[in-house]
């Protein structure tokens, strides 16, 4: 079986929405669609249907679309099952380790609470493809709003196990803002200094920054390294623990 055919589709004034295709059997995932339109007019233009959608969290900025599209469509919505009271008329709730079929590409779930409580992520082997929401970003992660600093780094660490070949798609174009403050506490990481150039050129042609691919971010994104000793020692904070690490870069970021 092919691998999804993913379009990124801009929505809002800094989200993307994912459209995964395929087209031997004309399934069609929206992923976070936090508005109707930008998904019809890609759906128009190529003569899809959607048969799936699929929520990582509650977020007025990743359901907003739904309804419109439910309607319109009559897709299957998918959600997590801990958010059953925060996301209206899903028909399958999912949870840690559960599996989707969509269009006979297996999804495996993972809960990510930290932005939320009730957070998930969904992993595509066969399209080496991340759906992460607001959990982790490129350079970045998510704010944690409703869990503990502690939960948060628990859901990182879980995405940071999946092959480095992942490509990570996330919420939201917030890569040179995140890169900003990425190379002000770590400003000797000649990863991230490259990768900064690389999404730097990237945006001024006007082309998104995601996917990023998890064998950059593991090396760049300050977020995934709180049990790094160099990474550490560069914060002053060696006798930490990664929890501790995890919290003091989350709250720089926050107060950036």
């Amino acid at each position: 079986m092919p691998p999804f055919e993913i379009i990124v589709v801009p929505a809002l004034s800094d989200n993307y929405i994912y459209i995964a295709h395929d087209s031997s059997n004309k399934t069609t995932l929206v992923v976070d669609p936090s508005e109707a339109k930008p998904v019809v007019d890609v759906l128009n233009a190529r003569g899809w249907t959607i048969t799936h959608i699929l929520n990582t969290h509650h977020h007025g900025d990743h359901i907003g679309g739904n309804q419109e599209l439910l309607e319109k469509y009559n897709p299957i919505l998918i959600g997590p099952l801990s958010e059953e009271s925060r996301i209206p008329n899903m028909h399958q709730m999912i949870k840690e380790g559960d599996t989707i079929d969509i269009g006979g590409h297996e999804g495996l779930v993972f809960e990510t609470p930290g932005h939320t409580n009730g957070h998930i992520a969904v992993w595509f082997e066969d399209s080496d493809a991340l759906f992460c929401g607001d959990t982790l970003f490129a350079l970045g992660c998510g704010r944690v709003f409703e869990g503990t600093m502690e939960q948060m780094w628990t859901s990182l660490k879980k995405l940071r196990s999946l092959p480095s070949s992942t490509k990570i798609f996330c919420g939201h174009e917030y890569t040179l803002s995140n890169a900003k403050f990425a190379q002000s506490i770590d400003p000797q990481n000649e990863a991230l200094q490259q990768q900064i150039k690389k999404f730097e050129s990237m945006r001024a042609d006007g082309i998104p920054t995601i996917p990023t691919l998890l064998k950059d971010e593991l090396n760049t994104n300050p977020f995934l390294r709180a049990d790094d000793i160099s990474f550490a020692k560069t914060l002053n904070l060696e006798a930490n623990d990664p929890v501790a690490i995890f919290a003091e870069t989350r709250s720089r970021k926050d107060n950036f």
